[in-house]
């Protein structure tokens, strides 16, 4: 029964191992021998770059075994290019450019890849007709962005929002559109990056696609023309969730966030959708509006939920300004600190500590003006150059040790109080932290 059930299952895969071959080869022992001739004469042809030759076997192998391999595809896009270019009439030409389509509708049926194969086909439609073709590719193009954005070259995304530019400015559609495709192709863009890890070359060509795709938004990107565009869609319909996000996402972009539009569209996003994003954007924009009570509560917020690293950093940085601004010392100083826990490599959270203390020197009773508080603040620029080398960091801390140190108190002041250089001493009041006593002349 075992023996049995073997070999019943090695003719099932045998089976399938020569219905696979044969779809290669094409579906009769026919379609296999004319596959055969006209591959090896098409290639023939094509090696020789005799393309208007070559097209007659190419073309008969599509039609025998179009699943043989995706280069029959690769060398047919160069061979209905050459077709095409040799077309006597519109009619010629009209007929080259379905063959085009037709071809890449077969790879992606034997093939796959959907994304990229469809942008392809967009590419070379746009090149064997011209840019003037705009309404006749670009809606390729979105159809591939559709697809899979991030999936594909990141050439054909900045393809696409060219492709979109000139779709609007030959009079087929109004801004938005420019303003809702940068959008998405620079979410795709950010996809791409985050793919390509520290791969230096795949991210010096995605890095060389953003700057373009920025180059060629530029004239539409003005905080003004975004506000006055999105500004009549939000009053049309303000709890619209979809448009909120797009409003949010494409001025957020462009740093357009001090806008009175920003701050409305999430306001609303956070009412009908909360997230820890939301939370954060509505932190910060009251921050920028010294709300500082208001940032706080948001902020707060954002940090029951949020998991990201970089964002949970970014947000204990803000709300230790935000306590700051409340003279909320203790509470900014543990703000920082939880940055600093987040985020073990970076020294900007020992500096706002370090500025907390200075800026705070006056409410410590020590007898010497506050002046003690210099040396805790000393003392956290130089934790700052300890766990982060990063030469902006360094030359910051530095700065900052620079002028700590010019307030030290005076040696004759100290002494005064029986306080003398290399002794340990704890700062009173709200710094509370030991620390070792440094004096000038």
């Amino acid at each position: 029964m075992k023996t049995t059930k073997i070999l019943a299952l090695a003719a099932i895969l045998m089976t399938t191992v020569l219905s696979a071959n044969a779809q290669k080869w094409g579906n009769t022992p026919e379609d296999s021998i004319n596959c055969r001739k006209n591959s090896n004469l098409y290639r023939d042809y094509y090696d020789k770059k005799e393309y208007l030759d070559a097209y007659e076997f190419w073309a008969e192998c599509i039609k025998s075994c179009p699943a043989n391999n995706k280069n029959l595809y690769i060398r047919g896009s160069v061979i209905l290019q050459a077709k095409f270019n040799a077309a006597k009439d519109d009619a010629e030409r009209a007929a080259v450019v379905e063959e085009l389509m037709h071809m890449y509708d077969l790879r992606i049926q034997y093939f796959g890849e959907a994304a990229e194969v469809t942008a392809k086909k967009a590419f070379d439609l746009e090149r064997m007709m011209g840019t003037s073709a705009v309404n006749r590719y670009f809606p390729i193009y979105a159809e591939a962005m559709r697809l899979g954005a991030s999936e594909m070259d990141p050439a054909y995304v900045e393809r696409f929002f060219d492709a979109t530019v000139r779709y609007v400015t030959s009079g087929n559609a109004d801004t938005t559109l420019i303003i809702d495709n940068y959008d998405i192709a620079i979410d795709a863009i950010d996809k791409q990056i985050e793919k390509a890890g520290s791969d230096s070359v795949k991210l010096s060509k995605v890095y060389g696609v953003l700057a373009n795709i920025e180059n060629r938004f530029s004239p539409f990107a003005s905080c003004d023309e975004l506000v006055k565009i999105y500004n009549k869609k939000f009053e049309s319909n303000p709890e619209d969730i979809n448009l909120l996000k797009k409003i949010t996402s494409i001025l957020s972009k462009k740093r357009c966030t001090d806008t009175e539009l920003f701050f409305a569209a999430t306001e609303k996003l956070h009412s009908l959708e909360p997230s820890p994003n939301t939370a954060y954007l509505m932190g910060t924009m009251c921050y920028k509006k010294k709300k500082y009570n208001d940032a706080i509560r948001y902020l707060n917020d954002a940090l029951k939920d949020a998991t990201e690293q970089k964002d949970r950093y970014s947000m204990y940085i803000l709300l230790g300004y935000s306590y700051s601004a409340t003279s909320s010392y203790s509470a900014s100083r543990a703000a920082y600190q939880s940055a600093a826990q987040v985020d073990g490599t970076k020294g900007e959270p020992y500096r706002m500590i370090a500025q907390l203390y200075a800026s705070s020197h006056r409410s410590i009773d020590d007898g010497l003006g506050g002046a003690t508080a210099y040396w805790a603040a000393a003392d956290m620029a130089s934790r700052a150059i300890s766990v982060d080398s990063s030469p902006e960091n360094v030359e910051a801390a530095r700065k900052l040790i620079s002028s700590y140190s010019s307030h030290f108190p005076k040696q004759s002041d100290a002494f005064m109080l029986d306080i003398i250089d290399g002794q340990s001493y704890t700062i009173p009041g709200w710094i509370g932290v030991t620390t070792t006593v440094r004096t000038r002349k």
